[in-house]
């Protein structure tokens, strides 16, 4: 007779059956302060019913940190995105608030794709012992990524992630609300026919831009058209797609609005080879105000991302809640702004 096998709960089992995230149980297994009563009693019953024993590694990790924050962002070796001024302008961020406190960044790109990711994670966090960790986007929309994190006990922000998920801490911008801002200010300035270029799917917050784009048409009393929606994945390659698709119709758009200013950028290449005057003929606006939005000719119309400020408010965050022993809860928003520049102007009559 075939013995039957027991499998021990885990983690992921005791959060799944207390309807919480798997950070949280972490907080109840470590005795860490502002946890619920009621949130502890249900997770509690979950490791009674369980019959859950947590790993005495990872809580020995938990008890021993180093004055270290992580910063894991999306290897941009794996593909053309992301941008590298999106990276700096992170790690900026991060190494502002760490040398105020006198902490260091450990700078760690991975790439997603790998199907070991969460093992390298766990044994980089394992090996460096990390104060807290800041998940950038699009890793910070990813359970298997934040998964891993959380499974160690380490502290974590995510930045952007596209939605809020548990009660662990998020900081991001909004990116809605400034793109509906974008789209009413193509239409004051007379465009009527406004295409827009989408991002990559993977990355949460990006669509979210595409979303203010369909506010903004209904606010300023434009009616949205498919056929002025064309899917790009953030890099300039995909830009200049796109907007030899647009720009090749014998209707062709006033204005583009890409999700990002790479694509942007590949636009008015596009735009330069056939002919079409910027912004004579053709308005043009992006989104980040990456170094190159004002390096290239027109300079470009975008929207200021706030990514030093929400890399600094989360290292801030992971580095006094280590030392109040208080827990990283929430949902920030930081606004952005618009840009206005030379990629822009008025619509051709």
């Amino acid at each position: 007779m075939r013995k039957k096998l027991i499998t021990r709960a885990t983690i992921d089992d005791v959060a799944k059956l207390a309807g919480v995230s798997i950070k949280t149980v972490s907080r109840v297994v470590n005795h860490e302060p502002n946890v619920r009563e009621s949130t502890k009693a249900r997770v509690d019953k979950a490791i009674e019913e369980l019959n859950y024993r947590p790993n005495p590694s990872a809580r020995s990790l938990a008890s021993h940190r180093s004055r270290l924050i992580g910063l894991l962002y999306d290897d941009p070796g794996a593909y053309e995105i992301p941008s590298s001024g999106y990276i700096i302008r992170l790690q900026r961020g991060t190494l502002s608030a760490c040398r105020s406190a006198h902490y260091e960044v450990l700078i760690h790109p991975c790439n997603y794709r790998n199907k070991d990711v969460a093992g390298e994670l766990e044994g980089l966090i394992e090996q460096a012992r990390p104060a807290g960790m800041i998940i950038a986007a699009p890793l910070s929309n990813m359970p298997k990524i934040v998964g891993a994190i959380a499974k160690t006990g380490t502290p974590y922000v995510r930045l952007s992630p596209g939605r809020k998920n548990g009660d662990d801490l998020c900081v991001a911008t909004n990116d809605r609300e400034i793109s509906a801002e974008m789209t009413r200010y193509l239409s004051s300035l007379g465009h009527k026919s406004i295409a827009f270029i989408t991002g990559h799917r993977n990355h949460k917050a990006v669509a979210k831009r595409f979303l203010g784009y369909k506010d903004g048409l209904r606010q300023s009393g434009l009616k949205f058209s498919e056929q002025l929606v064309v899917a790009g994945d953030n890099s300039i390659g995909s830009g200049e797609e796109c907007a030899t698709k647009l720009l090749k119709r014998k209707h062709r758009p006033t204005a583009i609005f890409a999700a990002n200013d790479d694509m942007a950028a590949g636009v008015l290449r596009v735009a330069a080879k056939l002919g079409i005057d910027v912004p004579g003929e053709l308005s043009v606006a992006g989104c980040d105000d990456i170094s190159l939005a004002r390096q290239i000719h027109p300079t470009l119309t975008t929207i200021r991302q706030p990514l030093v400020a929400m890399a600094e408010r989360a290292a801030t965050a992971l580095i006094t809640g280590v030392h109040e022993q208080s827990s990283t809860q929430g949902n920030e928003i930081i606004p952005a702004t618009l840009r206005i520049r030379e990629s822009t102007g008025p619509a051709p009559s």
